[in-house]
């Protein structure tokens, strides 16, 4: 761990001895953030993620955070700058990775369908890889979004213009019929969202009878919204 780090999560203050008696801000001594700063501010992030997914955002403080990432309250605000910044990172990095592929999905050659079929892959793949996000997104939902900035309400918004682009060209080439870019939106996001959320409570279900639920897979799931959301563009099903 470099000095920085050391200083910081000792937590004697937020100042180092310069040579002669004056005192020096310890955060970054001069020098750029290394390798062992980076892996600081992931635990942080990754602990903090866990955490908010668990207890909402109310319910964590930055006592909490820090002590689940082994780290004090110093090296937080060094890093983030305030739990609610800190908050709206994880948020942030789900939204990007998603913007990020649907933009490329987008903007391929492929035909309008599997550029669909490609936008709910993408959304499917970030948050598998992010098993905190769905039960902090349905929460934050309940809530109307209180704690969602603009910045990220932009990349979320960035993210439908992007279905919506695909969405218009299946219409212009008469291979989708208009249908509601958040209606589409909607019928991707939820039922992967619950369900990557309900892989405890399927399982709690499936040891009352209910034979199969605990065992449906991504492959399941994610081909079952292509085939679902593919049909209703192309007016298959009403």
């Amino acid at each position: 761990m470099k000095l920085n780090d050391q200083l910081v999560k000792r937590g004697g203050g937020a100042a180092a001895r310069r040579p002669g008696g004056r005192r020096r801000p310890a955060r970054g001594l001069g020098r750029r953030p290394g390798p062992a700063t980076d892996d600081s501010r992931q635990r942080i992030f990754t602990a903090a993620a866990h955490e908010f997914a668990a207890h909402g955002f109310a319910g964590v403080s930055v006592d909490r955070i820090a002590a689940a990432a082994g780290f004090n309250k110093a090296m937080i605000y060094y890093h983030f700058g305030s739990k609610a910044a800190l908050y709206r990172d994880i948020l942030r990095d789900m939204f990007e990775a998603v913007g990020a592929a649907v933009s490329a999905a987008a903007a391929s050659p492929a035909a309008p369908s599997d550029k669909i079929r490609q936008f709910i892959d993408a959304f499917a793949t970030e948050a598998e890889a992010r098993p905190h996000f769905p039960p902090i997104w349905f929460r934050e939902i309940a809530e109307g979004g209180t704690h969602v900035d603009d910045a990220t309400l932009g990349v979320m918004a960035r993210i439908v213009k992007s279905l919506g682009a695909i969405i218009d060209e299946g219409v212009h080439g008469r291979v989708f019929q208009p249908v509601s870019t958040l209606i589409v939106h909607a019928g991707i996001i939820a039922p992967l969202l619950l369900y990557f959320a309900s892989a405890g409570l399927r399982r709690r279900i499936q040891r009352l009878g209910v034979r199969g639920v605990g065992e449906i897979d991504r492959a399941h799931i994610v081909a079952h919204i292509q085939r679902v959301t593919v049909a209703l563009l192309e007016g298959r099903i009403a």
